[in-house]
């Protein structure tokens, strides 16, 4: 009779750590960008490797290793590099996020969950047999209570981590959004998209472990496994992130550097400027455009420039310009004189340079596509309420 060793969880942790391990090789040898989002990819990598492995040394009773290493020193690695995974991933969004991030001294109070965990850990003397409730009731082992608590730490932590990540997320698209005209969001969606992963994965892991609490092992063992595939799933997304788009992503203000926001209203001076260089000058057919470029060219600093626009106009940069620039491209769609123009023509033309984005902006502004506005116009029957400029 076959005796097997590994089943096919077994398997896919097995996968998971072998794959992680590959892909951090790879990246070390891949050219450096001057910044730490490889490196902290890397130690992402090599982190759930050492999770994927521990957990299943930790939970296969089929093969054997050291007794020390088994009972002793497993337990310690694997809740650092269970509570080490939230970090690294953090750090690493924020690596790409924030132009002049730097690993720092600072950055060492993320250690504080482990080394607060392995501190507990060795007063109560935890081994592999405690975490996985063998030892219950024996003389001298930690309480239930105590290990549960460092099992519940051990799922929060990374969750709590993921939604970090993701408000970090949204705030650099609203930076963004303040800073640029026109920006792809292709990349910002696949990160948004990521860090979603990372907190439906995280998430279910803690519901894994609270269904534990209340229901039978078998629920509780196909969710585990559930898991596992997510994780499997997620660290062949964030390597293939880091490849195609990671590099992409365009640099905001450095937060440490930005001016304090004035709280008075915007002078009736200021406020003038901008409108004549939209209305007037019509600066908003500048691709790329900036809000640097924008305050150099009307000669206002770029936080005056902001304020007008945020509380005067009440909305961002990029929503500012773009609204001119659909009317400007409504004005060439209803135009008879240049029905020979292309929608492409027309969006270049606008200040536009990108497909998507026009598209998504006038179809929003306008109620209708600029095909459908173009055949309205020449027919004579178009109906038009307000639109965002």
């Amino acid at each position: 009779m076959k005796a097997y060793i590994f089943n096919i969880p077994d398997v896919v942790l097995l996968m998971t750590a072998a794959e992680c391990l590959l892909l951090a090789i790879f990246h070390t040898i891949l050219p450096k960008r001057g910044r730490d989002d490889g490196r902290l990819l890397t130690a992402f990598l090599l982190i759930i490797a050492a999770v994927s492995s521990l957990t299943l040394v930790l939970w296969n009773d089929q093969f054997t290793l050291s007794p020390w290493f088994e009972q002793s020193l497993v337990p310690y690695l694997l809740l650092s590099a269970q509570l080490l995974k939230g970090p690294a991933i953090y750090l690493y969004f924020c690596s790409l996020t924030k132009k002049t991030f730097a690993l720092n001294r600072k950055h060492a109070l993320h250690l504080i969950p482990v080394g607060l965990v392995v501190l507990a850990m060795a007063v109560l003397g935890v081994t592999s047999a405690d975490l996985r409730h063998l030892s219950t009731g024996t003389a001298g082992a930690p309480s239930e209570y105590a290990i549960e608590l460092i099992w519940d730490l051990a799922c929060i932590v990374p969750f709590c981590y993921a939604l970090a990540s993701l408000r970090l997320v949204r705030r650099y698209r609203k930076e963004l959004q303040d800073e640029y005209s026109d920006f792809s969001e292709v990349e910002l969606d696949w990160l948004s998209a990521l860090t979603w992963g990372l907190l439906v994965s995280w998430g279910w892991t803690l519901l894994t472990h609270i269904v534990a609490k209340f229901s039978s092992s078998v629920v509780s063992d196909y969710m585990g496994i559930a898991d596992n595939y997510v994780t499997f799933i997620l660290i062949n997304a964030f390597f293939a992130y880091s490849l195609t788009y990671a590099h992409q992503l365009l640099d905001t203000k450095p937060e440490e550097s930005r001016e304090p926001v004035n709280e008075d209203e915007p002078s009736e001076p200021a406020i003038a400027k901008v409108r004549n260089a939209m209305e007037n000058e019509r600066i908003y057919l500048k691709k790329n455009l900036n809000l640097e470029q924008f305050s150099e060219r009307i000669d206002l600093p770029a936080k005056e420039v902001s304020s007008v626009i945020n509380k005067h106009f009440g909305t961002n940069f990029f929503e500012f310009v773009n609204s001119y620039r659909v009317e400007a491209a409504k004005a060439l769609l209803a135009d008879s004189e240049k029905s020979d123009m292309t929608v492409l023509d027309v969006l270049l033309e606008s200040g536009f340079n990108s497909k998507s984005a026009f598209h998504r902006f006038f179809s929003r502004l306008v109620g209708m596509s600029p095909t459908e506005y173009r055949k309205r116009a020449a027919a004579g029957t178009l109906d038009e309420g307000p639109t965002g400029s």
